[in-house]
């Protein structure tokens, strides 16, 4: 599989992620699952400690055991939860982040981190106590770099201008371009990477994408698209590429954006796996194809939707 640079640092992902959230909490499953995605050349893992509370994490890091030199490992930090109790606090503390990158290092059995993602964030966080945190943890070695998990614009542009992120992590699909809006003209200037989650739209992209919608969005809106709209929509880009899946169509539309790095699909299932690792490998957009995608969709704009 094709790896592409984590902005302007020493790490390079595969072009296709496995989100590890969908994992569940079956031991073998989980591992079943990971073990294929690495077969199909995946290298790039991403969890988060607030993921089943730290279970998540402490199956990714059983995982892969033996094998964590050849692998880039990605979580994030910033919810306060106690493991056994319901719910969780918002905090982006220095004292919080320190105190958390230790759980997580030995929850996933390693000794450092490549990528250590801020879970959230808003404009009112201690924004320069935060950054000072991730800094300390990179001169420590127990990160190799950070970045953001967000979707506000104003808080990615304090983090562009106050920090040396090297990624953000945002929602980008066919049906929700915000990032192209203005953020990823920012992001380019300054050498940040976007990781894209939710490349299929909650399953809207692909072979059931109509089935989805009739199970999920009936009669309900998806950003700035009404039903009967997203159901033409739909049908209309699975005829983009006849000849492709609209999987294939939906992660190649976000992979021809050079400012990806890497886009995170999750998986429940091996079959889902190699499903995802299959379109990522595919035949990438023609320019043509692109421009019609975006005129068969709608630019939506981060300010309806904060």
């Amino acid at each position: 599989m094709k790896k592409r640079r984590l902005g302007r640092s020493d790490l390079h992902v595969s072009v296709m992620g496995l989100g590890c959230m969908s994992l569940g909490q079956d031991k073998e499953k989980a591992k079943s699952i990971i073990d294929e995605a690495l077969e199909q050349g995946v290298n790039y893992l991403d969890t988060a400690d607030l993921y089943d509370f730290g279970t998540n994490e402490e199956l990714v890091g059983e995982a892969i055991k033996g094998r964590r030199k050849n692998l880039i490992l990605a979580t994030k930090v910033g919810n306060k939860f106690e493991k056994g109790k319901e719910g969780w606090t918002w905090d982006p503390s220095k004292a919080h982040i320190k105190e958390s990158v230790k759980k997580s290092l030995q929850r996933l059995q390693t000794d450092y981190i490549d990528l250590y993602q801020l879970h959230g964030g808003t404009i009112e966080d201690p924004i320069d106590e935060t950054i000072e945190a991730f800094e300390e943890l990179k001169k420590e070695g127990l990160i190799r770099e950070y970045g953001i998990s967000s979707i506000r614009p104003n808080v990615i542009r304090e983090y562009v201008e106050k920090s040396s992120i090297v990624s953000v992590m945002m929602q980008y699909s066919i049906l929700d371009r915000r990032p192209e809006e203005s953020i990823e003209d920012l992001l380019a200037e300054h050498n940040i990477s976007i990781v894209a989650r939710g490349p299929l739209a909650k399953g809207l992209l692909t072979s059931r994408g109509t089935d989805q919608l009739q199970r999920k969005f009936y009669n309900k809106d998806y950003l700035d698209y009404e039903y009967e709209d997203l159901e033409s929509t739909i049908l209309h880009l699975a005829n983009v590429r006849p000849t492709h899946s609209l999987e294939q169509t939906a992660l190649q539309y976000c992979l021809h954006n050079k400012a990806v790095a890497s886009v995170i699909a999750g998986a429940s299932s091996v079959e889902q796996v190699l499903s995802n690792t299959t379109a990522a490998g595919s035949l990438p957009l023609k320019d043509s194809e692109v421009e019609d995608i975006k005129r068969l969709t709608k630019a939506n704009q981060y300010e309806s939707h904060r």
